[in-house]
């Protein structure tokens, strides 16, 4: 059983960290304890008003001086990432840590901007471009013990996701839980991917790719599925589940913290440690079979490139 706590992480004083997503849940207690041990927290989310809240309550809720960096990045929307990624190439060296967090569960089948359905074109499609965007700023960086790191969120469901190439965004037909674990399977195929060519690259680029999940955490991504269901009864049933077996959100941010700064190789997995891996503090596991397919990994790597008009300098 891991014991590992962020009591654990070291001083970030000269780090900056990206984190999407940063205004609740997982990304809110993310922030707070990179912030707190003195990273500058660029926070990268959707709604710059929800943001700016979230921001005042962590400098309320701490003693300590918290740098943090609101900015807009929506990731249904490839303008606005490209867009953000500029505006932080203008203000900043480099970039030590980025958290491809934020995420949509379950919801109804919908569209990004760029005509994505939802869950794959925010869960997968805007972090890859995102991370190819600000990938210059990444080897830019002094990063943590001398590499940059890549964390990708994923989840538990990507167990139950399949890779359909011939229908990647459920055109002909859809199921929201499976369109779920479809983008939690791709979050992983890319986390692995970006770390195999970052091994073949011809030069050490001081990058690393890690993936994790979080185990069952009690955030707002369950109440967001029960309140775009319309369903008064799945909302009651969200909350039950949470609160029966969900962990806080602050132990569901620790293997996204542990990825982020703990002694761990390019391509490692990091999940709870505790009951089916689903609850405790973080160690590292091992994903399914179906996530370390290399072939699966570039198709989608040469789809998203296409799909996004973002290239890896690798």
């Amino acid at each position: 059983m891991s014991d590992w706590t962020p009591a654990e992480m070291p001083r970030l004083d000269d780090a900056t960290v990206v984190v999407t997503g940063a205004n609740s849940g997982l990304g809110y207690e993310g922030t707070r304890e990179f912030a707190r041990r003195g990273a500058t927290v660029v926070m990268a989310c959707r709604s710059v008003e929800r943001a700016e809240t979230a921001a005042a309550e962590l400098r309320e809720s701490t003693s300590a001086t918290l740098e943090l960096d609101v900015r807009e990045c929506d990731l249904a929307s490839l303008d606005s990432v490209e867009t953000f990624a500029d505006g932080l190439a203008a203000d900043y060296d480099g970039v030590d840590v980025l958290c491809n967090n934020a995420g949509v569960m379950a919801i109804p089948r919908g569209e990004t901007e760029d005509g994505f359905e939802t869950q794959f074109g925010v869960n997968h499609l805007g972090h890859f471009a995102l991370t190819g965007r600000l990938f210059p700023l990444l080897v830019a960086a002094d990063g943590i013990d001398g590499d940059a790191r890549v964390v990708t969120q994923s989840s538990g469901a990507h167990e139950t996701g399949e890779m359909d190439f011939s229908d990647l965004n459920w055109e002909r037909s859809y199921g929201k839980w499976k369109a779920y674990g479809r983008s939690k399977l791709a979050n992983l195929l890319f986390a692995y991917e970006l770390q195999r060519r970052l091994d073949a690259a011809d030069d050490d680029l001081g990058v690393r790719s890690v993936a994790c999940h979080p185990g069952y955490a009690d955030t707002n991504l369950q109440l967001r599925t029960a309140a775009e269901s319309g369903n008064p009864l799945l909302k009651l049933g969200m909350r039950a589940a949470n609160a029966v077996l969900g962990q806080d959100a602050a132990t569901g941010a620790e293997p996204m913290l542990y990825a982020a700064t703990a002694d761990v190789d390019g391509g490692a997995y990091v999940e709870p440690g505790g009951l089916m891996n689903m609850r405790g503090h973080p160690t590292v596991g091992r994903s399914n079979d179906a996530s370390y397919d290399r072939d699966d990994a570039r198709r989608l790597w040469e789809y998203s490139t296409e799909a996004t008009s973002v290239e890896f300098p690798l």
